[in-house]
């Protein structure tokens, strides 16, 4: 019987190639995603797999979420929290609204899936949780303190919830992409976007599939001894 996987934030950009790409390795995968119905709908038709529709921030809506996926698929094996968005501004300029927004989706969203979907893991001594930072957690940004905190948070996290799981078979590993040429990224003015890829060694953007093919390692039979880490995927353009 095949794996079954969320990937939150998981019908574009990054979230839809790991869909993808989990798919390809014979894992059924349910979508989430937050607001564009029209989008969803047509993710689902071009690709066969099924998109589910809630607040990853929303503690209630995504017990109900996990629990509509696993009656219709399965039990939860694999969790990818993928889900996250910007309100950006300098601290300044920053409201409590646009502080709480981020830190409620991008870090909340992580605890909701894993609260929902760890037990499950536990009790049957198989589980994968990849959790997707950024490079921007690591390194900090200008006008980011908020999304900065929430992806940092993600990472430790991540090794506090992989000491949790690791005698029971579940692993729990981050992903820090760098910039990734997804619509987010191209939505960068041109001449800012221009200083951004100055600095990546390897002078481009990433790909949405680099991402995923690091992703689906991790939640593979063959990622099973790596658990705690971060996999940074950027180019070269922070290393530590």
């Amino acid at each position: 019987m095949a794996r079954v996987a969320i990937v939150t934030g998981g019908t574009r950009g990054i979230g839809e190639a790991i869909s993808l790409a989990l798919n390809d390795m014979g894992v059924t995968v349910a979508a989430n995603y937050a607001g564009n119905d029209e989008k969803a709908k047509a993710f689902s038709e071009r690709t066969g797999i099924a998109a589910f529709k809630w607040d990853v921030g929303d503690f209630e809506a995504t017990q109900a979420g996990v629990k509509a996926v696993e009656e219709a698929l399965g039990p939860v094996d694999i969790v990818v929290n993928n889900a996250g968005i910007t309100r950006d501004g300098t601290l300044l300029k920053m409201s409590y609204e646009m502080w709480d927004d981020v830190i409620r989706t991008n870090l909340g969203g992580c605890f909701n899936l894993a609260k929902a979907t760890f037990p499950g893991m536990r009790d049957r001594k198989w589980g994968r949780i990849v959790n997707i930072g950024s490079i921007n957690g690591q390194a900090g940004q200008y006008g980011q303190v908020n999304y900065a905190a929430a992806k940092s948070g993600i990472h430790g996290f991540t090794k506090a919830l992989a000491q949790e799981g690791a005698r029971f078979g579940v692993t729990v590993n981050a992903i820090a992409p760098g910039y990734i040429d997804t619509d987010m990224v191209a939505a960068v003015p041109a001449d800012v976007l221009e200083k951004i890829v100055a600095k990546i060694p390897v002078g481009r953007l990433g790909q949405a599939s680099e991402i995923a093919r690091g992703v689906a390692f991790l939640c593979s039979e063959e990622g099973g001894f790596v658990t705690g880490s971060t996999l940074s995927i950027n180019g070269g353009q922070h290393m530590y």
